[in-house]
């Protein structure tokens, strides 16, 4: 498997800098560039497997977004919302000195790309959105704010990977080996020898601090976002996914830049894209829509 490179990138709240580290896969003079970007509480290393198979075509960047993995935290937790992320994006961007990108977003990642991909004079060519879009089931993201912010410790590895495999069933069928990575992903030793995730507990801030109208807002704000993107544009939906209802897909494919739609059967929220059957849908996308 080719090797990443390791690198990272110095952003601005309106609290303070932090860096954001990202993974690059490929050759970095070629102007085809493809950014990953993970879920809520995920990271870079989730597109280990798909970013080494596409970086024969494209310069594949991943970044673990403020807050996750490598990268650093933020002092106003209260900022770990879609536009400080994208903000740092557009920093990483002119750091990878990238006219146009191609998008990869699953869950966060892909609000991410819709909150980029809607603003005027934007640099994403094609949108990849895994399993989101501007709708989304209140019970699921209750789901998602209550785990968050829990302070889980394990005695051992293998205990805290059966709680992130429990968590993450949705994902679909993984063999033991893709699950034991998706859990090492996201598991870390601390001081105290005690496993943990690799995240800031305080992204469930956000979650908390959420209201009815502050949520009816966001949603108005993401649809205005989408309804401006006018690239190209895949939807892929797990079949059983909480968070984006199949109803809520289908207004996704006759608005805005009117999104194909994917549908993948026995998966919930969300499709991780470490199989070759759904990397190989990503390559036919993107081939289909050059540069």
């Amino acid at each position: 498997m080719p090797e990443a490179r390791l690198d990272q990138v110095q952003c601005l709240s309106p609290t303070g800098l932090h860096r954001m580290a990202y993974k690059e896969w490929g050759d970095p003079h070629n102007p085809r560039v493809l950014v990953c970007v993970h879920g809520v509480t995920r990271v870079s290393d989730d597109f280990d497997q798909m970013a080494a198979a596409l970086s024969d075509t494209w310069r594949v960047v991943c970044p673990d977004i403020v807050g996750r993995g490598r990268s650093g935290r933020l002092l106003d937790p209260r900022n770990y919302q879609v536009p400080q992320y994208v903000a740092d994006i557009v920093t990483l961007l002119a750091r990878l000195d990238a006219d146009t990108v191609d998008w990869f977003g699953t869950s966060m990642g892909g609000l991410i790309g819709l909150g980029l991909a809607g603003l005027p004079d934007n640099p994403v060519h094609s949108l990849i959105l895994n399993d989101i879009g501007p709708t989304l089931n209140p019970a699921a993201l209750t789901r998602i704010g209550d785990y968050i912010g829990q302070d889980m410790r394990f005695a051992t590895f293998d205990d805290g990977a059966s709680y992130i495999k429990s968590i993450s069933l949705p994902f679909g069928p993984h063999s033991d080996a893709q699950w034991r990575k998706l859990a090492s992903d996201v598991l870390r030793q601390n001081a105290e020898g005690e496993w943990v995730r690799h995240y800031d507990l305080a992204l469930a801030v956000p979650f908390q601090t959420a209201t009815d109208e502050s949520t009816r807002q966001g949603e108005a704000l993401l649809w205005h976002a989408y309804d401006a993107v006018r690239c190209p544009t895949l939807l892929v939906r797990g079949a059983q996914s909480d968070l984006l209802s199949h109803a809520s897909a289908l207004e996704m494919t006759q608005r805005g830049p009117k999104a194909q739609l994917v549908e993948l059967d026995g998966i919930g929220h969300a499709p991780t894209f470490v199989q070759p059957d759904q990397i190989a849908l990503v390559r036919k996308f993107l081939l289909g829509h050059p540069a």
